[in-house]
């Protein structure tokens, strides 16, 4: 685990490159953050953080950006120490009056519009599919054709991936990042399985970059599977 100085500086370069898309540098960091360290102790500990995997240096710029290593230890030690509640997404008028499917779908569409992200789902092992995907392609993150491909590959295997891991989700949310997301190294999936009585059961999850909004995107996603269970439990 880092020291106190370390994560704070790590977290606040990840949250400054999921608001800009932009490589963070020292500078950056002491005018937006008011540090109460000097700047050449700024740089010495991102040196260090770039050392040890946290960052990388992309070449066209002096700033630093997370690594897939950045995110997990912002996941496992920022965000799920420090959930904060968010302003509620969901209300009745998310559903369809036509069928359970549509209401899903519906949720689905609203997920998409408040993350900005993709939407996945399934319904039962049998009916998958996703909704959303131009937002990954109009992101700054996939400019690159190396991570462009992933995309495509998410197209191309949705339906062999989402047979892998039904099974697999449990009722917790799970968070697949890069090299551990069968949907593509460079992408996240957040998941989670939700159960309405006997009557059906399936997945809910938003794909999106590794520089997504981790705290956000979860709470909605649990907002979601909780609108639905609310009100097909009755």
């Amino acid at each position: 685990m880092l020291d106190p100085r370390k994560e704070t500086i790590l977290r606040l370069i990840i949250e400054d490159y999921i608001q800009s898309a932009e490589p963070v540098g020292s500078k950056q960091l002491m005018d937006r953050h008011q540090l109460d360290v000097s700047s050449a102790t700024i740089r010495n500990e991102m040196a260090w953080l770039e050392q040890e995997g946290y960052l990388r240096h992309p070449y066209t710029s002096g700033g630093r950006i997370p690594t897939e290593k950045a995110y997990v230890y912002y996941l496992q030690h920022v965000v799920e120490s420090e959930k904060q509640p968010i302003d509620s997404t969901f209300d009745s008028s998310t559903l369809s009056d036509d069928s359970f499917g549509s209401s899903v779908r519906c949720v689905a569409k609203r997920l998409v519009d408040a993350s900005g992200e993709t939407a996945i789902v399934a319904i039962d092992p049998d009916v998958g599919y996703y909704i959303g995907v131009s937002n990954l392609l109009t992101k700054p993150d996939f400019e690159d054709v190396e991570l462009l491909r992933s995309v495509s590959a998410l197209v191309d295997q949705f339906e062999e991936v989402m047979s892998e891991i039904y099974h697999v989700i449990g009722d917790q949310t799970v968070v697949y990042i890069g090299s551990q997301n069968p949907f593509g190294q460079h992408i996240t999936t957040i998941v989670t399985k939700y159960h309405v009585g006997n009557s059906y059961e399936g997945l809910l999850g938003l794909i999106g970059p590794l520089r997504m909004d981790y705290g956000r995107n979860i709470a909605l996603i649990e907002q979601a599977k909780e609108l639905i269970l609310d009100l097909y439990e009755r």
